[in-house]
């Protein structure tokens, strides 16, 4: 089944193309061009390889032999679930070479997420670790395949364990491309090249097309606002599947100009910290979560820092205080990040002085993008007054991939993704992010959302009412806050606390970071005079909280 896209209107595809934004390129030939022109230059070092652009080139290669000996091809999807190790990226260049299209997915999914894209996607195969930090994700795959009728194939980073009938990815590896045919791509540059995950805002994640034109543009764009050249260094401390880390500029934006990436097995700083000095790392990015961690090792730290150009912070708000910290005590460029996996990206610029740096979330990065900030009505709002963020433009999506009914809320009739953050502009362009107005709570750059998770409270024996909403966090940015009202028959159980609830999410096969922070128990839920739960009113209970302490640190 082919890739269903809502497209970009022809006078807007002409348009693209003709100012250069979109080339008509795909991902099949991107290492092979990076090969010839960077061959024995170093394109990927993890803790247990190291490859240089030709050799990187020549095990995709492979793979892909050994992904079309398994029955893989043209628009088949195939669920990504796996670390920041190089199998990551030589499976993803490997399925573009194919035409098969990689689904991102994080190492802290479970049965519940993986599900949904399993079915949703209507995946061909899926790709996991043997154990990671603990979890044994043969498991999870094997009852992901067991409710999922398309997924014919999982294949396995380390041991399939025994009668799985797993496929080991070393089987991929030693796949001899000279056994097989050519491989070929038939894909185009409109072609969807992959498919993300949205943050979700009523329910399970809803997938995101990206178009190998789009995210090629999307990459180099970032890539020369961040100043990359073939001596930039990129180190990926944050999950490779992320958005941000893979193409803002990220992996992507280095390869692209013939760069290394250095990938982290986690974001300890103290672990970074040896990698930047060691593979002489000039750009890094991290989320405000990470952020006092770093300052904290940075001042203590032996290792050599001063290869370190830039320190990218975002996937969530950096708080005023925490930039200007980071500016004053870190001895490289501090750039703030706002983005979305759905398509717009704004970075604040390497000479921007340190008020823009330190007090905004940047100015989008292509000339192309298309920005309003509106009220309810979907008019525009003056400079520096507060509205719904709204935007169009050459790598900005036009619609969910199968998603009809969300689709008509998410846009405007003339195209514009409402993206449900509150942004104020200023008359630079650079714009202020306020917060959300989507069900949503962005807890250190996961997004959590909050009516997927009650739906899973509601289960639980002594819960009769859930409310999810965020609370401001001095390190998260934002913390997820349960509001419950319980069962109080003559059968009621105890009331549960945080510990529980997470044990019990867990069972029910929910990724760890979506277990509430904190658990309230209410006697009453809060109704609007329609009956609706009014989270309005524990809105503002917890706005009046944090009005009494103050802002967060």
């Amino acid at each position: 089944m082919a890739i269903d896209m809502t497209p970009w209107p022809g006078t807007d595809v002409e348009k693209y193309r003709a100012a250069g934004y979109w080339r008509g390129e795909t991902f099949a030939g991107f290492l092979a061009s990076r090969a010839r022109a960077h061959g024995n230059r170093v394109a990927l070092v993890d803790d247990r390889t190291r490859l240089t652009y030709a050799e990187l080139d020549e095990r995709t290669d492979h793979v892909a032999h050994g992904l079309r000996g398994l029955g893989l091809g043209s628009d088949d999807r195939v669920l990504l679930q796996l670390p920041n190790r190089a199998e990551f990226l030589l499976l993803w260049f490997a399925l573009m070479k194919i035409g098969a299209v990689p689904v991102h997915t994080q190492p802290g999914h479970r049965r519940s997420e993986m599900v949904h894209l399993a079915q949703h996607s209507d995946a061909a195969a899926y790709v996991i670790p043997d154990l990671h930090a603990g979890f044994d994700h043969r498991e999870l795959a094997a009852e992901v395949r067991s409710v999922s009728p398309s997924l014919k194939h999982v294949i396995v980073v380390g041991d399939p364990g025994t009668g799985t009938g797993f496929t080991p990815f070393t089987d991929l590896l030693t796949s001899a491309p000279e056994a097989g045919p050519a491989i070929t791509s038939r894909a185009s540059g409109g072609d969807a090249a992959l498919l993300l995950l949205s943050g979700g805002t009523t329910g399970l994640p809803k997938l995101i097309p990206r178009t190998h034109d789009d995210y090629l543009y999307n990459s180099r764009a970032a890539g020369e606002v961040c100043e990359l050249t073939e001596e930039s260094v990129y180190l990926a401390a944050l999950p490779v599947a992320f958005n941000y880390t893979m193409n803002c500029p990220g992996v992507l934006g280095a390869l692209s100009v013939g760069g290394r990436v250095v990938l982290a097995g986690n974001p300890d700083p103290g672990y970074c910290f040896d990698l930047i000095e060691r593979e002489g790392v000039t750009i890094a990015a991290i989320n405000p979560q990470l952020a006092p961690v770093w300052l904290d090792e940075a001042a203590v730290t032996d290792a050599d820092l001063s290869t370190l150009r830039v320190l990218q912070v975002g996937s969530a708000r950096l708080a005023d205080e925490t930039a200007r910290k980071m500016v004053a005590e870190l001895g490289c460029v501090i750039q703030q990040v706002f983005g979305m996996a759905e398509g717009l990206l704004c970075l604040t610029r390497l000479s921007d002085p340190p008020e823009i740096i330190t007090t905004t979330q940047g100015r989008p990065i292509s000339p192309a993008d298309e920005i309003k900030v509106a009220g309810p009505d979907d008019q525009e709002v003056p400079d520096g007054e507060e509205g719904e963020l709204l935007v169009r433009g050459p790598y900005t999506l036009r619609g969910y991939y199968h998603a009809d009914e969300h689709n008509a809320k998410s846009f405007t009739h003339d195209g514009f993704y409402r993206s449900g953050d509150r942004v104020r502009r200023r008359p630079t362009g650079h714009l202020v992010v306020v917060g959300r107005s989507k069900d949503q709570i962005n807890r250190g750059g996961e997004k959590i959302p909050a009516t997927e998770v009650e739906g899973h409270l509601l289960a639980h024996p002594a819960i009769q009412s859930a409310a999810l909403l965020p609370a401001p966090d001095p390190d998260l940015g934002e913390r997820s806050v349960a509001f419950l009202v319980l069962d109080g028959g003559p059968d009621a159980v105890p009331a549960p606390d945080r510990k529980e609830l997470a044990a019990f999410l867990d069972k029910r096969g929910v990724a760890a970071f979506k277990a509430p922070d904190e658990v309230r128990i209410l006697d009453v839920m809060p109704l609007t005079p329609v009956g609706k739960m009014d989270k309005k009113v524990l809105a503002a209970q917890i706005k009046a909280e944090r009005s009494k302490s103050g802002p967060p640190a």
